[in-house]
């Protein structure tokens, strides 16, 4: 009778446990290089220098790609303030661009959460806002129920205040975790993809999937460019990532037509590395740690 216990309490256990985790096929044990560099209280920051096209031009500024694993609520979609077992780990990455368009800069920022565990689940949560001196906008996406749920707010009238429903395909905003995580699994055809909220946002393209084609190039140096290309867009990225663990990103491409009317052209935004560095940055908030910026070639931050 005791055994007979055991054993139902033994199965109570393990079906709660595989309750909690964000899906249920392909779960991916973590290798013990993958352990000793994502999960060492440290977050992987890389600064690059940036030429963004913005109205027809390209401007001069930086791009930043922070990535930092995370135990992540499946209930709230958002961090945890007490790890439990109703949460699961995320890879997070924030990208930020800051660059100026004359007078006024532009400040923008993408924070994308996609499950370290499951090598098949798609990102739980991307979101994006867009700061300038004419205003702001803010996107959520959310992966809930089978469909993406959409938050969008703009001060734009003909954007405006939306709430829609989006099928589950490829986030374009994933792809940069989902490198880090095994570019082995990256998307390879034709296949439909939602592009990056950066772009749909700055250039006013409905948010919606589109048809794009997608292709690996090894580069004989020791990386590979990944390439999306959306003919309907007439706009192409390729990221440039390390073919070794960790996997690193080297730079980005991407190009399609900038600006409107007699400015608009078609332009190549461009992203190098300048400095990769490891650290637990939220504890270097003091004025003393301003050096640090200034060694990844970051400047002020203003």
């Amino acid at each position: 009778m005791k055994l007979r216990l055991l054993l139902i309490a033994s199965a109570i256990v393990l079906i709660s446990a595989y309750a909690y985790l964000p899906v249920h096929e392909n779960i991916t044990p973590r290798p013990k290089a993958f352990q000793d560099y994502w999960y060492n209280n440290e977050a992987e920051i890389t600064s690059y220098q940036l030429e963004q096209a913005r109205y027809g031009e390209l401007r001069k500024g930086t791009a930043v790609l922070v990535f930092v694993t995370e135990h992540f609520s499946k209930s709230k979609q958002v961090k945890t303030d007490k790890p439990g077992r109703s949460d699961y780990s995320v890879m997070k990455l924030n990208m930020e661009k800051k660059f100026a368009t004359g007078i006024y800069p532009y400040s923008m920022l993408t924070s994308s959460f996609v499950p370290v565990d499951n090598s098949t689940a798609h990102a739980t949560k991307v979101t994006t806002t867009v700061q300038e001196w004419c205003g702001h906008i803010f996107t959520q996406i959310n992966n809930r129920g089978g469909k993406y749920k959409v938050e969008s707010r703009s001060y734009f009238e003909n954007e405006g205040d939306q709430d829609f429903s989006l099928k589950k395909v490829w986030l374009e905003d994933e792809l940069w975790s989902k490198i880090r995580l095994n570019p082995e699994l990256l998307p390879l055809g034709e296949q439909e993809i939602i592009p990056a909220l950066f772009y749909t946002r700055l250039i006013h393209k409905e948010l919606k999937p589109y048809n794009a084609v997608f292709a690996k190039k090894d580069l004989g140096d020791g990386t590979t460019a990944y390439t999306i290309r959306y003919p309907e867009l007439d706009r192409e990225l390729t990221i440039r990532y390390g073919n070794a663990f960790p996997y690193p990103i080297e730079g980005w491409e991407e190009t399609y037509l900038d600006g409107w009317g007699e400015k608009a052209k078609k332009l190549t935004t461009k992203a190098t590395k300048i400095k990769t560095i490891k650290s637990d940055y939220w504890k270097h908030n003091s004025n003393a740690d301003g050096h640090l910026r200034e060694e990844m070639g970051l400047g002020d931050g203003l």
